[in-house]
């Protein structure tokens, strides 16, 4: 059985870092592989940049490497850009990922993705962190 896809927007992903975070369980599950994440070179440059800001650029370089090396996740390559976030178009490099990748959904709490909800085409689901947990543990309950 292959492992869900997942796009994690960089906030999500910041504040599962930390093993003092009530969010480093989506971490500890990538590394678990028992999902798959999908980014751009894009992405993992945000993620990085980020990462240096909050904690340190060590740290940062760390989780990056982690991320390069984990068997379960998947750098992709975008031909298209969709712009389908008006609001904050940065946002757009995770939805073109989604698309790009056929990832089962974005990972975010961002308001922005919630356009996505009402454009039929093309189809990007988006979950928050409690709908990553629910959709997780209904994988485990089927395997």
């Amino acid at each position: 059985m292959n492992n869900p896809r997942f796009v994690i927007d960089t906030n999500v992903l910041l504040v599962s870092v930390s093993g003092k975070s009530q969010y480093h369980w989506i971490f500890q599950s990538l590394i678990n592989q028992e999902f798959d994440l999908v980014f751009t070179t894009e992405i993992l440059s945000e993620y990085e940049e980020i990462i240096s800001d909050k904690y340190s650029s060590s740290v940062a370089r760390n989780v990056i490497r982690t991320l390069l090396l984990l068997p379960n996740t998947i750098q992709t390559v975008i031909y298209y850009n969709w712009n389908l976030i008006q609001h904050d178009k940065d946002d757009n490099k995770f939805v073109d990922c989604a698309i790009a990748s056929n990832a089962d959904a974005i990972v975010t709490h961002d308001r922005h993705f919630n356009v996505l909800k009402n454009i039929p085409f093309p189809s990007v689901n988006v979950i928050d962190t409690v709908g990553l947990k629910v959709f997780l543990n209904n994988q485990k309950e089927i395997s």
